[in-house]
């Protein structure tokens, strides 16, 4: 175990020093979210007025739902990473060293982990500045960033597979671009479940980006509802376990096959 540790925590900081030197790819993830932010936030502001919205900020009400999306949208690509290291041929370089074969997929979804992180963060602090309020403190604003990164993970896991898989950047792209969309909207992410039509709420509640939504409203509330809390944690966690597995043994079969 310990081995394990120190090799996912080498391999992470080579994935980590490689990012950083993408300073336009670093800009764009804390870029991205704070037009989000800022857009729909005032495209919708004035949604919070129809009848049983039950929400006094559209701002409080957004910034949730734009952390979710980021969250999705950011480690739907991680594939593309795993994709060019087995083009250029890394990946096979790695296989004929010592480091130990879970350290490589650990230290892509830490990497993912660390990165969403940051991203809360900022989307956090842009939302002070807009005047955004967090009646749950940072026991809520925790939570928020814990089901954001569980999120991050399950679709990190999936772009994963789906890259040691297909092989082909057309695939991830195609497969991202028709779920990020369908994935939000189908959540209470801009709009609350009150409101929505009943076959929406029926997908809604079983699309994780929503179990995401639920936990973190539920924490950030004025009155936080912890069963809720642990009831979609446990659900999102059973997810990114689940998925991280599927990862592994797709990892497992490429090492085979090379």
């Amino acid at each position: 175990m310990t081995t394990l540790v120190t090799h996912t925590f080498w391999m992470t900081n080579r994935r980590l020093k490689v990012l950083v030197k993408q300073p336009a790819f670093v800009l764009i993830l804390l870029v991205q979210p704070a037009i989000w932010l800022f857009l729909f936030g005032n495209l919708f502001r004035r949604v919070v007025e129809l009848p049983g919205f039950g929400a006094a900020s559209y701002l409080d009400y957004l910034v949730p739902g734009v952390v979710v999306m980021t969250a999705v949208s950011s480690n739907m690509w991680a594939g593309m990473g795993m994709l060019e290291e087995i083009e250029r041929g890394t990946m096979n370089r790695l296989l004929t060293t010592p480091v130990a074969r879970s350290a490589i997929m650990n230290a892509a979804v830490v990497e993912q982990a660390l990165s969403t992180s940051v991203q809360v963060v900022a989307i956090i602090l842009l939302g002070l500045v807009a005047g955004a309020e967090y009646p749950g403190g940072v026991a809520g604003l925790t939570v928020l960033t814990v089901a954001a990164i569980l999120l991050g993970t399950i679709f990190s896991a999936l772009s994963n597979t789906v890259g040691m898989l297909a092989r082909q950047r057309e695939t991830i792209i195609g497969i991202n671009t028709m779920l990020l969309l369908p994935l939000t909207f189908l959540s209470s992410a801009f709009m609350a479940e009150t409101l929505m039509p009943e076959w929406m709420r029926t997908v809604a509640a079983a699309n994780p980006v929503n179990w995401a939504l639920d936990a973190a409203r539920a924490a950030m509330s004025t009155d936080p509802e912890w069963e809720t809390v642990l009831i979609r944690g446990g659900w999102l966690l059973a997810a990114a376990v689940g998925m991280l597995l599927l990862s592994t043994r797709t990892f497992r079969a490429y090492q085979k096959s090379v």
